[in-house]
């Protein structure tokens, strides 16, 4: 078989994968770009190694995104759609205000920790000054239901009278993300500094625990 044979196979088989299953095409590039654009930033990765990973060519990202920009920004905009689906997935309308809190926070916590590359992303978008966030009007909604979220559990536990009024949803989703978030984006640097207790994971359990008390000990009555 030459090379060309060789090719045009290929070719056929990226093109019968894509008539046959679309979404699960595109769901394959948003996932390798994820890695390449967090292990590279965005003007460092590239989009013939993005094509080499997947089940697809090229020619077809082009398709399916435009531009790099555009698969970037996709890709920001399912990396936090992730987080948000499992964040809806929890079903704290029905859990006590501070177990509803405990448990948003347990899952940003170990979302994080999983998910070192959105981590990364959401680092490299700052070095970007935020711009193509900026350009997101889905991320923009996704987000503001993760605030409503937020409002919903506190304006129950201060309904419920365990929760002290005063306090906005924001300062309570900064709160919550600046724990879960630190906790990766340090890690090196933590590590080395201070060693790997922290990180072991013994270590990781019991910040986990922590980082929901910190909350709570800010939100509730009784614990604050």
């Amino acid at each position: 078989m030459t090379n060309d044979d060789s090719n045009v196979m290929e070719t056929s088989g990226n093109r019968a994968g894509w008539k046959q299953d679309p979404e699960g095409v595109r769901s394959n590039i948003l996932a390798i770009a994820l890695e390449e654009f967090s292990r590279n930033g965005l003007s460092g990765a590239r989009m013939d190694e993005i094509a080499a990973r997947t089940r697809t060519s090229k020619r077809m990202i082009y398709y399916y995104f435009q531009d790099k920009e555009g698969l970037y920004r996709r890709v920001l905009e399912e990396a936090y759609r992730k987080v948000r689906r499992g964040e809806e997935a929890l079903e704290l309308d029905h859990s006590a205000p501070q177990d509803a809190l405990r448990q948003l926070v347990e899952f940003t916590f170990d979302h994080h920790s999983r998910n070192p590359d959105f981590i990364r992303l959401v680092m490299i978008e700052n070095i970007h000054h935020g711009e193509y966030l900026r350009q997101s009007e889905v991320i923009r909604n996704l987000n503001a239901a993760a605030i409503a979220r937020v409002q919903i559990i506190y304006d129950k536990g201060v309904s419920d009278g365990v929760f002290r009024p005063g306090l906005t949803s924001l300062r309570i989703h900064w709160l919550i993300s600046a724990l879960s978030f630190f906790n990766v984006s340090n890690q090196k640097s933590f590590s080395l500094l201070f060693g790997e207790d922290l990180f072991s994971e013994s270590g990781q359990t019991t910040l986990r625990t922590q980082a929901s008390e910190t909350v709570l000990r800010y939100v509730c009555k009784d614990l604050s």
